[in-house]
């Protein structure tokens, strides 16, 4: 059993989704693992769109409760019906890792996509469009209309739909389409905290006030 991988209380063999080895990122040795639990569960999402959905329902202002965002997802993913309890526990860790991430003070998060190492470049630009898809669709979740937005968030939502369109030439130099794929993977995680900044709803403090980034 890898590192990444432990056993429940009942003997079911999980993921620890918070897991860093090797000085690769949290999630990342993780995602295959995370694939095979999901389809065992006969859900029809991947980790990159699991993931992409929270963020995007964290970044467009989802109010920092237990419980509405689980809704959320299983009425998006599901058909509303309740995620079975390995796949849901998946997506709870996500939901706190990101909550974190995203209400924390280094301005960081994780885009939960597999490393080109053991992937390679197309699979992982085809995970990050799902991941750019559902961020997309769980900002468009918690609702945008009526809001109004400012230059900054237009832009990053519009580069984000552009970078959506990403597409990898398998006949072309994959080595060189990796190095850019580094950098639009960047930018996509730039364009989402731009959106949070704005949008998303902060952990309350007495003496703190949130931090735009520019």
């Amino acid at each position: 059993m890898s590192d990444a991988e432990n056993l429940d209380k009942n003997g079911h063999r999980g993921v620890d989704l918070y897991h860093r080895g090797n000085g690769l990122p949290a999630f990342t040795l993780a995602y295959a693992k995370t694939a095979e639990i999901l389809t065992a569960d006969s859900l029809a999402v991947t980790p990159a769109e699991m993931h992409g959905l929270i963020a995007g329902m964290l970044s467009g202002g989802l109010a920092l409760e237990e419980g509405s965002w689980l809704t959320m997802l299983y009425d998006y993913t599901n058909q509303g019906m309740g995620w079975p309890t390995e796949s849901k526990t998946l997506a709870m860790q996500s939901y706190h890792q990101l909550k974190t991430q995203l209400t924390g003070t280094d301005l960081d998060l994780d885009i939960y996509v597999p490393d080109d190492e053991h992937s390679g470049v197309v699979a992982r630009a085809e995970a990050l469009v799902e991941w750019i898809n559902t961020f997309l669709a769980g900002v468009g979740l918690i609702g945008t209309k009526g809001r109004k937005l400012s230059k900054d968030v237009t832009e990053a939502l519009s580069d984000l739909k552009e970078v959506a369109q990403l597409g990898i030439d398998e006949d072309g130099d994959l080595q060189e389409q990796a190095d850019l794929l580094e950098q639009v993977v960047e930018h996509v995680r730039v364009c989402s905290l731009v959106v949070h900044a704005e949008l998303g709803a902060r952990l309350e403090t007495d003496d703190e006030t949130p931090k735009t980034r520019h």
